[in-house]
């Protein structure tokens, strides 16, 4: 595993305990995704495996080394873009990627070869600060690529974007990990999860209600049931079957054989009602 974690707490200087003893493992190459309300600890989990907060309990393992005896070393292998944009506002794009290049002793990707990945302009001399949100965030994500990380964390990703931009930066974390790249990912948007994630961790009230793939768990709460619409003269109806009971069986196959259907769904819950059925809480909107 790149990250092997056995009873992880932590508890804030003037606060109640914020994580009860987490234990997960992620391998090299995986796209992780830790899923919780806010307050449920994700984004402390995340600075302290980033290394921006200290004094955690249990063991930490990352790189084949405990978390707490890396050096700075351990920086020029990890990438970190969190939600709301921290930029120099009076410096052009590639003028913020430049200044964060001189922190890295082992070389950086150009900075307008990222730039221009990220569907932003090379050559563009205007101040970030004009920028909108969603450019900010895909400058800030063009910065935590620079050093090529080993270790990519990203909270919200495609918060701000446009669906065109957040369609790319999916298929730029997925080539990421094709790759190589590890990533650990927080999100409140439920079908970014879905549809990255090698595995979940559904983290509430600072602990781990589960870990698996988003298949294993909407198949681990289906119901084996189908929905399906037809018309009658001139309305559209919807009719359920239970798939386990012999006569619905029958009943929906006679339905397909000889109805007028329009449409036929299996009911599998989505991963946010997975969420809600394993650990009793809503993901909070972003």
């Amino acid at each position: 595993m790149l990250i092997d974690v056995e009873q992880l707490t932590y508890r804030y200087p003037t606060g109640a305990p914020v994580l009860g003893g987490l234990d997960f493992g992620i391998a090299e190459g995986e796209i992780f995704g830790f899923l919780g309300p806010n307050g449920s600890g994700k984004t402390t989990t995340q600075k302290l495996l980033a290394r921006l907060l200290h004094g955690y309990g249990g063991r930490v393992r990352v790189f084949d080394r405990e978390l707490a005896e890396q050096t700075s070393r351990y920086y020029e292998q990890i990438g970190v873009c969190f939600e709301f944009p921290n930029l120099y506002e009076r410096l052009s794009a590639e003028e913020n990627l430049s200044f964060y290049g001189h922190f890295f002793e082992d070389g950086t990707d150009a900075p307008a070869e990222l730039l221009e990945r990220l569907d932003l302009p090379r050559n563009d001399r205007r101040p970030v600060g004009q920028y909108s949100k969603g450019m900010k965030m895909r400058v800030v994500l063009a910065r935590s690529l620079l050093n090529r990380p080993r270790l990519w964390f990203l909270d919200e990703p495609t918060a701000g974007q446009d669906p065109p931009h957040a369609v790319a930066i999916r298929e730029l974390i997925r080539e990421r990990a094709r790759q190589g790249t590890t990533v650990f990912l927080t999100t409140h948007d439920m079908s970014v999860a879905e549809s990255l994630c090698d595995r979940v961790a559904f983290l509430a009230d600072g602990g781990l209600a589960t870990v698996d793939t988003p298949r294993n768990l909407r198949l681990a709460h289906r119901r084996r049931a189908v929905r399906v619409e037809l018309r009658e003269g001139d309305s559209l109806v919807a009719r359920e079957f239970a798939l386990d009971r012999e006569d619905e069986k029958r009943a929906f196959l006679e339905l397909v054989r000889d109805g007028p259907v329009e449409t036929i769904h299996t009911l599998e819950p989505t991963l946010e009602d997975v969420f809600l059925r394993v650990t009793g809480q809503r993901l909070d909107a972003p």
